[in-house]
């Protein structure tokens, strides 16, 4: 900002030229210690021109520049100066220029730049704790811009002007009007402040209406009440907003003068004569910057006072009655003050104290800080952070009593996010919304990655709150903020009939910004083929479950856990190596023995069927097998007594007798009501198939409008209809049916050729995509790893070329009968 917003920040004095006219050096010096810093530049610059020989008197010039550069807050002016003098050395003969540097790189936001800077103060100047703070700065700078606070802030447009306006307070008790300290065009003085080359500051007024618009700011005074040729700014109200507290600087020719608090009571829309409050000092003092505890016992000021921590300290003064004066104020210790400037104090519910400060750690420039009382103690200030702080200045917080987290604060930051600012120093609105969170997601199918319509999505809070939401048809749900809560740790559990259940955890504990959250699940389809459950050995003709296998049972145990409606079929099969029977009786014993163990770990009974199928099933390879890199079973082998006798020796022959001995499950229904469990635990009946089905050796015959003929099969265990076309030369398939196949499970998104995501994006199948299908069966009869192309141009169906379905081996049709037979 320029320095304007710093002219009663920093609480100045003006002092009438009391010399003869010197030399124009001297003259310069003069201009510089009566602070007429906009003045003294421009005689620092002839004077310097003027001077040949004297390379130490030009540094020392040069060096009075970048200062009157820094004092009017002009940063990028006074960083080229500052580095003029460390390329010269000059900072040999004057460290500070190291520290100023420094604090000017850093308001420039060149950070990295800053610290090297800082070092060297160091090494010079150890004892000096501006050195290690900007250090510090530096590095928290990026930590705090990469997590905010929840503040929203908005430049107050209608206010601002083109110059600098600042230090907002409210003005009234419903909380829709504030006074503003402002050297706009329509002040009240008629010279320019010869600091800075503008006008002086007045207080101004707006009020702002039902729909959030602000009036045109006007002069608080016109009748030279409050409002002088002189600055006067900075006010704040007692809490009845009866008295105004206002600071106001002198201008007298031919004498020095300083600054001071007055105070004026309210008359009507007017007030009445100011009286200066003796806070001590003398008439050069600067002492501004009011802000008074609710009772109006105590006052809180920015002073330069002797014997401080820095430049403008912060002082409190009590007293027993609003009828008394002021004790003489104290310094509030090294906690609250530091080396640099503390000022603008605002006491919040007498228990927290905001003020700006360029001497603690912070972005660089003025930040605004927050320390709690702690009894008759303040705590360490803590910087606001980002956005509220920035390496601009930020400084003259107020609050809205009534609004929580609400009000204004002062910045001549240039922009925040993509809004600029009017003019130089800008009051911007602030408020933390309510900490509102949502949560949504999509479902879908693991298989086919198609989404899920209608699953039910369960959300338990730990606040004892449980609601349900279904997906729609993109498998989207919701959870608004009525129902996601903050300070909560949430449970998700998905249901969808067909499919296990799926779980997830969401928490909004500790979370600081409102989020909206996103939790997408997959849910993996139930199969109607048995799966095979990792290995279980038994030793020969034993059933008994050892130990060192238990471990193997854990994911099913986990899935029955997670999904306690489901009955499921624990089935053991054995090898063909013994009769019928005794293998039957074999393998229901192991399948009974997998049983009681699950019941053991607290599975109902009543959800677990066992059967023991010795050696009638053989197992069907879903994956080829190796041995020394060559393949010995290959994918949809089916492990027949034949077909393990015909392998080519022993060993393999062993390998695929172990793989024939087999645990498996698979699931019977998923309508079971979970109930308390039983005391007693009852074992299933045991249920021996002795017979195998017997076989069928024809289908019926079907045929679809364009004359082709079909026959129902299944695809990959999925019912389906397939129909032969002799007039093309691979197996295609309609959009509609690959879907239908898709959300069956009877494909999915691994049997496709190339990247999944793009071929099955939007909840459809692409054009020409291929996928491969395992095995097609038509009653005993298999086609395996069948190659099938997506055509978006067929209608409807499913058809397969005439060469493709004779690998299904030799068949008849038989039209009268409407019979397809195979032989």
């Amino acid at each position: 900002m320029k320095f304007i917003g710093l002219s009663i920040l920093a609480v100045f004095i003006i002092t009438s030229s009391l010399f003869a006219q010197k030399s124009l050096t001297e003259s310069a010096d003069i201009t510089f210690e009566e602070q007429k810093y906009s003045i003294a530049v421009d005689k620092y610059k002839k004077a310097y021109s003027k001077i040949k020989k004297n390379p130490n008197e030009k540094n020392r010039i040069r060096f009075q520049i970048a200062e009157c550069y820094r004092l009017m807050n002009e940063p990028k002016r006074a960083e080229t100066y500052y580095k003029g003098l460390i390329r010269n050395e000059y900072y040999k003969q004057k460290p500070e220029i190291l520290l100023y540097y420094a604090q000017m790189l850093m308001i420039n936001e060149k950070y990295d730049e800053a610290i090297p800077q800082f070092e060297e103060y160091i090494k010079l100047k150890p004892d000096d704790p501006r050195g290690s703070s900007g250090m510090k700065s530096c590095k928290l700078t990026k930590e705090w811009m990469e997590k905010p606070s929840n503040h929203q802030i908005t430049n107050l447009r209608d206010v601002n002007s083109r110059e600098d306006d600042f230090a907002p307070a409210y003005a009234s008790d419903n909380y829709n009007s504030i006074i503003f300290t402002s050297n706009r065009e329509g002040s009240t003085g008629k010279e320019a402040d010869e600091w800075t080359g503008q006008n002086f500051t007045d207080l101004f007024y707006a009020r702002s209406d039902r729909k959030g618009g602000w009036s045109t700011p006007d002069l608080l005074d016109k009748e030279g009440i409050i409002n002088t040729e002189t600055n006067e700014g900075i006010a704040k109200l007692n809490s009845t907003f009866s008295t105004l507290y206002f600071t106001r600087c002198g201008n007298e020719k031919n004498s020095q003068s300083g600054c001071h608090i007055y105070k004026a009571s309210k008359q009507g829309r007017s007030f009445g004569q100011p009286e200066i409050i003796d806070l001590g000092g003398d008439s050069t003092s600067a002492i501004g910057h009011p802000s008074l505890s609710d009772d109006e016992l105590s006052i809180f000021l920015a002073a330069d006072f002797k014997g401080g921590y820095g430049g403008k300290d912060l002082y409190f003064a009590t007293r027993k009655s609003r009828s008394d004066d002021f004790g003489r104020p104290k310094n509030m210790g090294p906690v609250i003050n530091s080396p640099g400037d503390e000022m603008f104090p605002f006491l919040r519910g007498d228990t927290a104290l905001y003020f700006s400060s360029n001497g603690h750690v912070g972005f660089g420039g003025m930040d605004m800080f927050k320390s709690t009382r702690n009894g008759e103690e303040w705590n360490m200030p803590v910087n606001m952070g980002y956005p509220l702080n920035t390496n601009a200045d930020d400084y003259g917080i107020v609050f809205n009593p009534q609004a929580g987290e609400e009000g204004f604060f002062t910045s001549n930051r240039k922009e925040f996010e993509r809004e600029r600012s009017k003019g130089g120093d800008d009051i911007w609105y602030f408020i933390v919304p309510p900490l509102e969170f949502t949560l949504a997601g999509i479902v879908k199918d693991d298989r086919t990655l198609q989404y899920i319509e209608s699953a039910e999505v369960r959300m338990v809070g730990s606040n004892g709150t449980s609601v349900t939401a279904k997906t729609n048809s993109i498998g989207r749900y919701e959870f608004n903020k009525e129902q996601f809560l903050a300070n909560t740790t949430y449970e998700l559990i998905v249901s969808m009939e067909g499919y296990f259940n799926s779980s997830g955890t969401e928490t909004t504990v500790g979370v600081t910004r409102s989020k909206d959250f996103t939790h997408d699940f997959v849910l993996e389809p139930i199969p109607k083929k048995p799966i095979v459950l990792p290995e279980i050995l038994y030793d020969l003709a034993k059933w008994d479950l050892k130990p060192q296998y238990q471990d193997s049972l854990q994911g099913l145990i986990q899935t029955l856990d997670q999904n306690p409606t489901l009955v499921v079929e624990l089935a053991s099969h054995t090898d063909a190596r013994d009769t019928d029977e005794r293998n039957d009786i074999l393998s229901q014993k192991r399948a009974q023995s997998v049983v009681d163990y699950l019941i053991l770990r607290g599975i109902d009974p009543e959800r677990l069927a066992a059967k023991g199928y010795g050696e009638r099933v053989p197992r069907v390879l879903d994956r080829k097998y190796y041995l020394n890199g060559k393949v010995i079973l290959d994918s949809a082998d089916v492990l027949t007594e034949d077909f393990i006798n015909a392998l080519p020796n022993t060993e393999i022959k062993e390998f695929a007798h172990q793989l024939n001995r087999r645990s498996e499950f698979s699931v019977l229904r998923n309508d079971f009501v979970p109930k308390e469990k039983l005391d007693v635990v009852v074992s299933p009946k045991i249920d021996i198939i002795v017979n195998p089905e017997a076989e069928v050796n024809s289908v019926p015959l079907k045929m679809d409008p364009e004359g082709r003929f079909g026959v129902k099969c299944e695809v990959n265990g999925y019912a389906s209809d397939i129909y032969i076309d002799k007039k093309i030369s691979a197996p295609l398939i309609s959009l509609n049916s690959a879907l239908d196949l898709l959300r069956k499970g009877a494909i999915s998104k691994d049997d496709f050729e190339g990247d999944p995501n793009e071929i099955l994006a939007n909840s459809s199948i692409a054009d020409k995509a291929v996928f491969l299908i395992e095995e097609i069966k038509i009653e005993k009869n298999y086609l395996n790893l069948i190659e099938v192309m997506v055509d978006h141009k067929l209608a409807d169906g499913f058809l397969i070329d005439e060469a493709t379905f004779q690998m299904i081996g030799d068949y008849t049709i038989d039209e009268d009968n409407k019979l397809m037979i195979f032989e």
